[in-house]
Order: structure tokens, then C-alpha cells, then sequence
């Protein structure tokens, strides 16, 4: 099995890759939906949430679920959520997606109004994520790459790294 989480702040392009990836031909799921993610209440003292008073996690059970089926190709998985590291036991390879604050404001502005990122309040609060827990996502990341360039080339470039061996 190769496990491969791609992982990044809002905007980054997770949720268009796991689409690029699907219409390739490959086996990906996008984490982010409430079908593997749900809202729960945590201490508004917490400013790492995306919402104060709230945040947004794996249903962990689901997603050990997923990674526990047996199948012999690549799964890719995506999403970004604070309780993902108690499965990253199961997972082989990170890949942080990271864009230019920048652009990422560009994209959360391009959004739907109904769709998270849409207001000034949640755009504020993403631009604080990215300075404080895209960071840590570095840290656990195998591999990053920057998403500012065309989706076409970023996917191949997810596809060339899920393809070489884990370093010992």
C-alpha cells in the first residue's frame, strides 16, 4: 500500500488536485468534505482553529477505515486538519501544498460566497494560519510544492514524488 496525504492551507489547491488525480486514473479522496471531516467544539482559547470555538477534523474512525482497506495501488488523500497526525502511522508520504499568501487571498476571494475563506473575518484568520501551522505542516512534510504554477504541472510533479521510494 502507498499512502500518500497531501496536506496544505486553505486555497492551496487540495481539492482541484484530488479532481486532476481522480481524472487521471488514480484512487483519491479529498478529506475535506463532511463525510470524513466534521465541526467540533474546542476551548475558544485555541488559535489554531479555524473558527473560534470551533474546529474542523478527521472523523478518524472513517479515515482509519479508508487506510486500512486492502488495495495494492496509490491512494492519495488530502486535507489539513489538527488531529491528522494520530494517523500519520498509516500514512507513508506527506506533501505540503503551499501557494504565496498572495495568491492564496486571490483564490479565497474567487470562492463562492457560501464556501470557507469567503469573508474578510475568515480570510483574516487563514492569513494567521499560514504563519503559524503551515510551519508545522513543513515540519512533518516529506515533500513540498509550490501550487502557484499550472494544476497539469503540479499534479505531475505529486506524480513523480508518489513514484520514488521513501528515503530510510
Amino acid at each position: 500500500m502507498n499512502h500518500i496525504l497531501l496536506t496544505g492551507m486553505s486555497a492551496t489547491g487540495k481539492s482541484a488536485i484530488v479532481r486532476e488525480l481522480i481524472t487521471r486514473g488514480y484512487r483519491a479522496v479529498d478529506l475535506d468534505t463532511p463525510e470524513w471531516s466534521e465541526w467540533v467544539n474546542v476551548d475558544s482559547a485555541d488559535v489554531l482553529t479555524p473558527a473560534e470555538g470551533k474546529d474542523w477534523v478527521w472523523r478518524e474512525d472513517r479515515v482509519r477505515a479508508l487506510l486500512s482497506e486492502d488495495h495494492n495501488d496509490i491512494l492519495f488523500i488530502s486535507g489539513c486538519a489538527e488531529n491528522m497526525e494520530n494517523l500519520y502511522p498509516l500514512i507513508d508520504k506527506i506533501i505540503l501544498l503551499s501557494t504565496p499568501l498572495e495568491l492564496v487571498m486571490q483564490r479565497l476571494k474567487a470562492r463562492s460566497s457560501d464556501s470557507y475563506g469567503s469573508t474578510d473575518a475568515e480570510r483574516n484568520k487563514i492569513s494567521e494560519l499560514v504563519a503559524t501551522v503551515e510551519p508545522m505542516l513543513r515540519q512533518a512534510a516529506h515533500h513540498e510544492i509550490d501550487t502557484s504554477g499550472p494544476l497539469k504541472v503540479t499534479v505531475d510533479e505529486i506524480l513523480k514524488l508518489a513514484s520514488e521510494p521513501m528515503a530510510s
